[in-house]
């Protein structure tokens, strides 16, 4: 035993004096313990980021556990309201939030359409008699019969012919000439009757030849038939060319350009496909189905003794078009709810912003942006309608007196300028509120020179640009009408005024809110904002005397 206590003692002493010659000959390698626990500043909701405590705990809200937030961590402030989604990295492995970048590139569509094969109109021909006199000998007697330009079709007998040859071979000089004419007047070519001397006297008709070549389309005639000057005879049609004739609406015209290629299919020719190219766009629409006919010219040649292509046939066409370089993000990436688009752009450590986008045409894989984002923007694809959601419930949980941010200043002209204008949108709002369609048209016609200046002085201020494009107001003949106009400029109205309630120098106003605009007005978001001032009790511009009541005031 005290054999074991000496070896443990003698090893103890030996470690002890190992350490501390160590530390002499290395003063610097030795450093006292430090916690590497880093301390939170505090835990936040990472669904309701408004949500804090200073300690653990759960989301009076939503119920999940509060994350904690470290001081080199960003933390998501509630100043960035319903707009900003706040996401952990599990969530967003759940989720399956993908993105793409915003760029710049051609943006291309097939632009599907449906129509019929027709003919030229302008190949057409109708062989009529140009003398008295019996048809001895068709050469074709049916209908689809193929015909070359020059070629014999007919044979007739006509006596006033037959003379009016006979004249010709005996008659020499300015007399025969004259003949000659006449001849050309009965039908014959200048072929024919230059071929007159060598014709025999005995011969009692006159061939009848083909002025182009084409198609029979119909035949009236028969052999030993009599017939008089002027009867028609055969309709011969050029079928080389075929025109595809589909409708375009309004929203294809952008798309449409003389020129353009077009692949065209028909069931007729399953496993083949033509191609042509867009040679008239009318001009004139038909204001029943807001529509008009395009033209594309088709080749149709000769295939086995038979042209390829049937007159009026149905057909599909595929258009390809391509726009010069624009601003595009992934179809899936936008959310379009009524009049409203928005995307949700990753701000990075796990944060999502919604933003409202305009947008303008739509490929067939990507999007148009006209304004709300920049080239390089992070966009979500996959899981924005989860960010969506999320972004409606916080809308709904906000508190409504969370602050709203003032503007610290405003010059005497901006100050003068908002308070006119938010006396030409309160008489906006109350004659929509008493149904008088008369008031509301004269109440808006200063509404487009007050907008240019309020533009001009704030500048790019959140809502500007909306409000700059919802300006336009022409007089309208209903209050569905007048509504819908007002409810879009009434919206940016709110986003551009609102943060200057309490500015100094700004005239005295209120914001109101209804909850129920989307049933007024079909498209609309469920909410929809409106100002008035004077503390005017009741009166819902979306609604009328029907509900007068229906709003609250937002403090």
């Amino acid at each position: 035993m005290k054999t074991l206590i000496t070896i443990l003692l003698t090893a103890a002493i030996a470690t002890t004096g190992t350490w501390i010659y160590k530390s002499r000959m290395n003063p610097g390698t030795i450093a006292p313990h430090v916690s590497t626990e880093r301390k939170p500043l505090f835990y936040q909701s990472p669904m309701h980021p408004w949500i804090k405590s200073d300690k653990p705990g759960r989301c009076t809200i939503c119920g999940m556990e509060l994350t904690p937030i470290y001081e080199e961590k960003k933390s998501f402030d509630s100043k960035g309201g319903d707009s900003i989604i706040p996401l952990t990295q599990n969530q967003i492995q759940v989720m399956h939030v993908q993105t793409v970048v915003a760029k710049t590139q051609l943006l291309t569509k097939t632009l599907k359409v449906a129509g019929t094969i027709d003919d030229d109109q302008h190949r057409h021909r109708i062989i009529s008699a140009y003398v008295d006199g019996r048809i001895d000998k068709l050469y074709y007697n049916h209908v689809g019969a193929e015909v070359v330009e020059g070629e014999p079709i007919a044979v007739i007998y006509s006596p006033n012919l037959l003379q009016a040859e006979r004249e010709y071979r005996l008659l020499n000089g300015e007399v025969k000439e004259n003949t000659g004419l006449r001849l050309q007047q009965m039908g014959l070519t200048t072929g024919q009757i230059s071929e007159l001397s060598s014709k025999s006297p005995g011969a009692l008709n006159s061939q009848i030849l083909a002025p182009q070549t084409g198609t029979v389309v119909e035949h009236e005639v028969y052999e030993g038939q009599y017939v008089t000057t002027g009867q028609k005879l055969f309709e011969i049609a050029d079928f080389s060319i075929m025109w595809f004739m589909f409708p375009a609406y309004e929203q294809d015209m952008p798309w449409i350009e003389v020129g353009q290629a077009v692949t065209i299919t028909t069931p007729s020719k399953p496993n083949k496909t033509f191609v042509g190219k867009v040679a008239f766009i009318d001009p004139n629409f038909d204001e029943t189905t807001r529509s008009t006919k395009i033209r594309v010219e088709l080749a149709n040649p000769l295939v086995d003794g038979k042209r390829e292509l049937l007159h009026r046939l149905y057909a599909d066409g595929a258009v390809e078009v391509k726009t010069p370089v624009i601003l595009t993000v992934p179809r899936a990436a936008v959310i379009q709810t009524g009049a409203q688009a928005v995307v949700y752009v990753d701000q990075g450590d796990g944060a999502y912003n919604q933003k409202a986008v305009k947008i303008g045409r739509r490929g067939d894989l990507f999007v148009e942006i006209l304004s709300g984002i920049s080239e390089g923007d992070l966009v979500v694809t996959n899981g924005n309608l989860l960010l969506d959601g999320q972004a409606e419930l916080n809308r709904s949980f906000m508190p409504d007196a969370a602050p709203v941010m003032a503007e610290a200043t405003l010059t005497e002209p901006q100050q003068k300028v908002i308070g006119e204008f938010t006396k030409i949108v309160d008489a906006m709002a109350a004659t929509l509120a008493a149904d008088d369609l008369a008031a509301f048209n004269k109440a808006t016609e200063p509404v487009m020179m007050k907008t240019a200046e309020l533009a001009d002085l704030l500048g790019q201020r959140a809502g500007i640009q909306e409000l700059k494009d919802a300006r336009h107001f022409h007089g309208f003949d209903d209050l569905a009408k007048a509504r819908k106009a007002f409810y879009k400029f009434s919206m940016a109205v709110s986003t551009v005024l609102q943060p200057m309630r309490t500015a100094a120098g700004v005239p005295e106003f209120q914001l109101w809110e209804c909850p129920m605009v989307d049933q007024a007005i079909p498209g609309a978001a469920k909410k929809g904002r409106w100002i008035q001032i004077g503390g005017r009790p009741g009166g819902n511009p979306f609604f009328g005397v029907a509900m007068p009541d229906c709003g609250k005031e937002i403090k």
